[in-house]
């Protein structure tokens, strides 16, 4: 079937084994611009997915009937030649965002601003601001470079991102011993050398030695990039502060370490992978040592304090563990909360519902752990809104007014103290309950493993179970381990 303008796929009239097939052929050959209809007799949400899966965010997806007997969805690939602003046509390479897979889109900015040199450029084109990548740029790197905005909405934002320029310094023996420590006289290195030279002499380090950088100027941004790729597994010691010369004592941790699990992942929330790895809860239970949860589990902390030491594989730099969280304002925090954590689970928790309890009543018979499943999907689902609801009723505008008053260095009341404190007492006894719902869903799961017989539905119920409970663990971390600790802090020094 063909309208005017769109072509329609009625897809009850197809062949089961041929209907996923019949749609992705025809969204491969729509050219930008194009649209299909899809027309079926229940919600093909599960297509959703499976196109971002397969092509990342290329089309859209509009609803133009949703039931309660048939539903009509208007698939259209996105128009993603148009040309970015270059008012000097030079040949500067063009980063064409939204044709990205999502998993390379982050990936393909940052490697491309490494491989610059001083002076060179490269515009990021994309359907809307790019400004998270400043912030991360700027944490990874430092200021070294400039961001310009070409072109700023409403449907496409042009910025050209250049590499700051450096003076050519002379050759000369750069790396020498002195002491105990490894001395770096920086200005005497080649610019593509510099930081690669530094990184090196750092990752040979053992526990307890150190390496001094000799330069001359402060190079703290070269701080946030060893803290960005190696996480906080060193000291950083000023020894000599200007005029002319800069020196700084680098130290590698020893491998035992003092604080609280969620104090670590609040500096890092890479490591997280690390205690994920080992089954530690790095979010409600945040407030333990390393030493105290391994004692628990049985673990060699040991084992894990080494391997907290290493930069963590198959996570990159560029990803959510660059975000400096436990740097931000506790009134941004608590709104990025708001519109990332509790925006998600408004929007999928009601779907991940709706499959729970499809996956059980179909194959409950032969997995029985599907029941219980259900049962504590149910129960975030009855308790989750009412909690996050809560904290932004009562909790966030209360922190949001002792961040005010410190701020203004204004009057506040301090006789709702005790109240504040029982508020943040109670969302952490909340955050317990459904980590504890996680947890038993992917036991039950053995780690959200896929059985032999799951068809498509208890396929995706099953992926979108672990990635809710990673956003969810990652939002209590956020709460629990940085919110909530600096919000009591700061209250506690209000006169």
């Amino acid at each position: 079937m063909q309208t005017a303008n769109d072509i329609v796929i009625n897809v009850q009239e197809i062949e089961p084994r041929l209907r996923h097939q019949t749609i992705f052929y025809v969204f491969d050959n729509l050219q930008e611009g194009e649209s299909f209809v899809i027309h079926n007799n229940h919600d093909p949400r599960p297509v959703y997915f499976q196109l971002m899966d397969m092509h990342g965010d290329i089309f859209t997806w509009e609803y133009l009937q949703q039931g309660p007997e048939w539903w009509d969805i208007k698939v259209t690939r996105k128009v993603l030649s148009s040309q970015p602003a270059n008012e000097n046509n030079s040949k500067e390479n063009v980063i064409n965002v939204p044709s990205l897979e999502p998993r390379l889109k982050h990936a393909t900015i940052f490697g491309t601003f490494d491989n610059l040199k001083p002076g060179e450029s490269f515009i990021i084109h994309n359907d809307h601001d790019p400004k998270p990548v400043y912030f991360q740029l700027m944490s990874m790197h430092g200021d070294v470079f400039t961001w310009e905005y070409l072109q700023q909405g409403p449907q496409w934002w042009d910025i050209r991102v250049t590499r700051k320029g450096q003076a050519q310094p002379a050759a000369n023996d750069a790396v020498t011993k002195q002491g105990k420590d490894i001395v770096i006289n920086v200005p005497a290195l080649e610019p593509r050398l510099k930081h690669p030279t530094i990184f090196k002499v750092f990752d040979s380090l053992k526990p307890g030695e150190s390496l001094v950088i000799h330069n001359d100027h402060d190079p703290k941004p070269l701080y946030y990039q060893l803290q960005g790729e190696r996480g906080d597994v060193f000291t950083w010691e000023y020894l000599q502060q200007g005029p002319q010369w800069w020196d700084i004592r680098v130290t590698r941790k020893g491998t035992e370490t003092h604080e609280t699990i969620g104090e670590i992942v609040a500096k890092d929330l890479r490591k997280s992978e690390v205690f994920k790895k080992y089954g530690i809860d790095f979010c409600c239970n945040g407030k333990k040592t390393i030493r105290e949860a391994c004692a628990a589990m049985g673990i060699d902390p040991a084992t894990v304090e080494q391997e907290l030491q290493k930069p963590v594989q198959g996570v990159a730099a560029s990803g959510s563990g660059a975000m400096n969280y436990d740097e931000w304002g506790l009134d941004f925090l608590s709104d990025y909360i708001v519109n990332t954590h509790h925006r998600y689970i408004r929007k999928y928790l009601p779907e991940i519902t709706g499959y729970a309890n499809k996956v059980a009543h179909v194959h409950g018979a032969n997995h029985s752990e599907l029941l219980r499943i259900k049962e504590l999907v149910m129960q975030l689902s009855k308790e989750l809104p009412d909690h996050i609801g809560s904290e932004e009723n009562k909790l966030f505008p209360v922190i949001k007014e002792i961040v005010k008053a410190k701020e203004s260095n204004t009057a506040y009341n301090r006789s709702g103290s005790e109240s504040f404190r029982a508020l943040v007492a109670e969302s952490e006894k909340e955050h317990d309950s459904v980590g504890d719902a996680m947890k038993e869903i992917r036991k039950l799961s053995k780690d959200y493993a896929i059985p032999g017989d799951a068809c498509t539905s208890y396929k995706l119920l099953y992926k979108m179970l672990e990635e809710f409970e990673n956003d969810l663990f990652v939002h209590i971390h956020l709460e629990n381990n940085i919110l909530f600790p600096k919000a009591v802090e700061a209250e506690k020094t209000l006169a």
